[in-house]
């Protein structure tokens, strides 16, 4: 696993946390998520390949990395002690993936006995899914999920926000807005529906050890596990 923390520029006013999507870009006040060949101009974006994300003040950087190939496969962004992963897909021309995938979710869920709502969000419809689990003391608890989809041009962008922001739509603004102002970058090369797109290593992103990440974990909430869809991350935590 690694970490980023960024480093506050000093020619550059802080994004507190809530300020809207439109104020955080002032170049361009339309709503994301972008795909490249539209997105605004700003130097302050993290590049991980085919994702782009706009870092604010406070906020650590997670990425998720496939243990047999060793490959970037979601990036998990973290604030106040919840959290976002995304992950970003092929997607085909003539239709999105969001409908179909939602199913998935929900048979998903429903197989670890679990329930699913859909709701209206900031990107559409969205999943709020409740699972059964243990606590840390062994009482039976829920853990609790919100799975976001965005489906733009042969691309396919999903969130999950887990921790106190997954029931709390105030602290989960500032998570929304990664999301929101996140730039896509497809590329031109043929693949399926589906796959995952390339995602890399950003600049000034530096390895935890296993001791440090093994305290971390323990520190947070994991989230439920959506259905498995290829060599893809199954839960944040």
């Amino acid at each position: 696993m690694m970490i980023f923390k960024r480093k506050k520029r000093t020619d550059e006013a802080p994004v507190e946390p809530g300020v809207a999507a439109e104020q955080a870009t002032e170049q361009d006040a339309a709503r994301g998520p972008f795909d490249a060949a539209e997105a605004p101009e700003n130097d302050a974006y993290i590049d991980l390949g085919s994702l782009r994300v706009l870092p604010v003040e406070g906020m650590q950087m997670r990425l998720e990395i496939e243990d047999k190939t060793k490959r970037v496969i979601a990036v998990a962004l973290e604030m106040d002690g919840s959290r976002i992963q995304l992950q970003v897909f092929a997607a085909p021309k003539s239709e999105g993936l969001w409908p179909r995938i939602q199913e998935q979710i929900a048979a998903g869920i429903d197989k670890q006995g679990g329930k699913v709502d859909t709701i209206t969000g900031r990107f559409g419809d969205e999943l709020v899914a409740r699972v059964p689990a243990k606590r840390p003391d062994g009482t039976q608890g829920v853990m609790v999920a919100r799975f976001l989809g965005f489906d733009g041009p042969r691309w396919f962008l999903r969130g999950v926000i887990g921790g106190p922001a997954a029931l709390d739509r105030e602290k989960a603004r500032v998570l929304e807005e990664r999301m929101e102002l996140a730039i896509v970058d497809r590329g031109e090369s043929p693949m399926p529906p589906s796959e995952l797109l390339p995602l890399k290593v950003p600049e000034g992103a530096t390895p935890r050890t296993a001791e440090q990440q093994q305290g971390s974990d323990a520190d947070r909430n994991a989230a439920p596990k959506p259905p498995e869809r290829g060599p893809e991350i199954t839960e944040i935590g």
